[in-house]
C-alpha cells in the first residue's frame, strides 16, 4: 500500500517515526508529510494567508510549517502527485476522545484524507506519559490490512484511541461512539517581559461521559476504542420541528 502519515506532534515525534519505521518494514510505500513543530489542538485549520515551506528531511520524509490540513494537501497534491492508498494520522501522543476531536489536529489530517476521497484514519496512544509505541504500531498494521480488505464507507474516517496497558498480540477492541469531555475554562493572566499583559488558557476535566459505549469509557477500561466518524454532521433530527418555526414562510 501507498500510506501517508501524518499527525499534530511534529515532524520529528517519536509516534510518527516509530509508525513509519513499522509500516515500511512491513513493505508498505510510506511517506511522512507532518508539521514541522508541535499544532496540537490547531482544529481543521488550512493556511490561506501564508505561504508553505515544504522541507525535505529524509527519505519519502518532509516538514511543512502549516497544519496536518496543510500537510495533506501538499502531500497529495505535490510530493506523492496521486492519492494514496490510506492517510493515517498519527501516533499521537495523548487521547483523542469524544468531544476533543473537535480541536484535535491529528483527526484534523484523517478528516481531511476522507475529504479527499481516501481511506484514513487517526491513531492515539491514549496517554501522555508511556514512551513506548511499539503496540500502538502493530496494531495500526493489522488495521492497514483490514482496511485494505474491507475499504471504509465514503466521507467516514477512522478515530482509534488505544490505551498504553495493551499489549501485543492480545488487541480488544470495541465499536464506540464520541463521548463528552468537558472542561474548567479557566483563563490565566499574567504579564510578559516587556510588561504587556497576556491570557493562557488552560483547565482540567470536569466531567467525563461513563456510557459503556462511548469512547471515554472504553479506554479507561482498557479496551481499544474505535469510532468511525461521519464527515456530515448536519442534526437530520432537528429539521422537521425547525420547520414548524417558519410557519409557511416555509418552502
Amino acid at each position: 500500500m501507498r500510506i501517508l502519515l501524518t499527525n499534530d506532534d511534529g515532524i520529528e515525534a517519536r509516534g510518527l517515526r516509530t509508525l513509519f519505521k513499522s509500516l515500511r518494514a512491513a513493505g508498505h510505500e510510506v511517506y511522512a508529510v507532518a508539521p514541522e513543530r508541535e499544532t496540537s489542538a490547531c482544529g481543521h485549520g488550512i493556511s490561506l494567508h501564508a505561504p508553505l515551506r515544504l522541507k525535505k528531511r529524509g527519505v519519502r520524509i518532509y516538514s511543512v510549517d502549516g497544519t496536518p490540513t496543510d500537510c495533506v494537501n501538499l502531500a497529495v497534491f505535490e510530493v506523492m502527485k496521486a492519492k494514496p492508498d490510506l492517510v493515517l494520522a498519527g501516533i499521537n501522543q495523548g487521547p483523542n476522545l469524544g468531544t476533543d476531536t473537535l480541536y484535535s489536529g491529528t483527526v484534523a489530517g484523517a478528516i481531511e484524507g476522507a475529504l479527499l476521497g481516501i481511506n484514513a484514519a487517526a491513531i492515539s496512544l491514549a496517554s501522555f506519559e508511556c514512551p513506548d509505541f511499539k503496540a500502538s504500531a502493530e496494531f495500526t498494521s493489522i488495521l492497514c490490512k483490514l482496511i485494505k480488505k474491507h475499504g471504509l464507507p465514503p466521507d467516514v474516517c477512522l478515530n482509534v484511541n488505544i490505551p498504553p496497558t495493551v499489549k501485543s498480540p492480545d488487541f480488544k477492541v470495541r465499536m464506540t461512539t464520541l463521548g463528552k469531555r468537558r472542561y474548567s475554562k479557566v483563563i490565566k493572566e499574567g504579564v510578559d517581559p516587556r510588561g504587556k499583559k497576556y491570557y493562557w488558557i488552560g483547565g482540567e476535566p470536569v466531567e467525563m461521559d461513563k456510557r459503556e459505549c462511548c469512547d471515554t469509557a472504553v479506554v479507561k477500561a482498557g479496551l481499544i476504542s474505535i469510532t468511525p466518524i461521519k464527515l456530515d454532521i448536519t442534526a437530520v433530527e432537528c429539521m422537521g420541528e425547525m420547520k414548524s418555526w417558519f410557519g409557511g414562510r416555509f418552502e
